[in-house]
């Protein structure tokens, strides 16, 4: 009978984890592929379709904090295959510690964790020979089930927010494109963003036939703008039509899509041109869709905590006043 070291021990485990996290690379990727390959992009949902819920970032109830990353996707994608009527969703334990429980028979939804963590062995070894200690990337899955799955739950959980009338979506959206500070200038027949110089461009409202498109432009080239080297820091000088140009794309897409839903209006495509070159990429690299999702939740979070805090001022102003 063959005999094991303790470091082959080790090593199996190790190779165990990793066969696990490609696996679930694997699986998410050829989900959000498949949909590309049938014409339909994950960031993009009809809404009015879904048993009653409206555009917004799938929240945990119990924490009411939002989903990020390709959870966004995944969930959404969950909400439209089943019609759930919420974007709230709770563990198997959280549903327990509300009050309620898991109807039985119900099937929860995947989701996914992802963080780095430093070993205390890599942080001896940094003590010890200087420089800093090597963060070890880790992703793990687990289980959600939405409220309309769950039977029992108390009042008072986070629910999800009541949409805004129309008429205050424009200034809402406004709001957040002042709050940004970004440079942004209104003129020409063309929506860009110019990373030297540092600004955005979008043609007059009237030249669109919605005014909601008008606005989604200006999300999708205000994410653009959050990878400036005085933002976020993403590579953004690309040749067009390359790899790169297709990434950073689909980050933006992702981008204008989470800012739209959390601002109250229905994303759309603002680029269905890319769909092809998009392919390309996430069957090349099946991380590609985490790392853009990723990109795009931190460009979305960069721009609503800047509306927050200009929101807060306001009203701090006001009661100063």
């Amino acid at each position: 009978m063959p005999r094991y070291s303790k470091r082959s021990a080790r090593r199996e485990v190790a190779e165990r984890k990793e066969d696990s996290r490609v696996n679930l690379y694997d699986e998410v990727t050829a989900r959000v592929v498949a949909e590309l390959e049938a014409g339909r992009l994950p960031w993009v949902q009809p809404w009015d379709r879904t048993g009653g819920t409206g555009p917004g970032l799938p929240r945990n109830a119990l924490t009411a904090r939002s989903y990020s990353g390709v959870n966004v996707l995944i969930l959404w994608g969950a909400v439209i295959e089943h019609g759930f009527p919420s974007q709230s969703w709770l563990t198997f334990r959280q549903a327990q510690e509300a009050g309620g429980c898991v109807r039985k028979g119900e099937r929860g939804q995947t989701v996914v964790y992802a963080d780095r963590f430093t070993p205390e062995a890599e942080r001896q070894r940094a003590e010890r020979e200087g420089g800093e200690a090597r963060a070890v990337p880790f992703l793990k899955r687990f289980t959600v089930f939405n409220v309309a799955q769950c039977e029992g739950l108390r009042e008072g959980l986070a629910s999800d927010p009541a949409p805004l009338p129309e008429r205050e979506l424009v200034p809402v959206a406004e709001a957040l494109i002042a709050a940004s500070g970004v440079d942004f200038r209104i003129g020409g027949d063309k929506a860009f963003y110019a990373p030297g110089p540092d600004f955005v461009q979008v043609p007059p409202q009237p030249a669109f036939f919605e005014q909601v498109d008008y606005y989604r432009t200006c999300l999708h080239e205000l994410t653009h703008a959050t990878g400036h080297p005085s933002r976020l820091g993403r590579d953004l000088l690309n040749a067009f039509g390359s790899k790169d140009y297709a990434r950073e794309e689909l980050v933006a897409e992702m981008g204008s899509a989470f800012l739209c839903a959390a601002l109250g209006i229905e994303p759309t495509v603002r680029h269905a041109d890319y769909i092809g070159a998009w392919l390309e990429v996430l069957r090349e690299d099946s991380r590609a869709i985490f790392r853009a999702a990723s990109a795009a939740s931190k460009a979305a979070d960069w721009l609503l905590a800047r509306h927050h805090d200009a929101q807060e001022m306001r009203v701090e102003g006001g009661i100063a006043a």
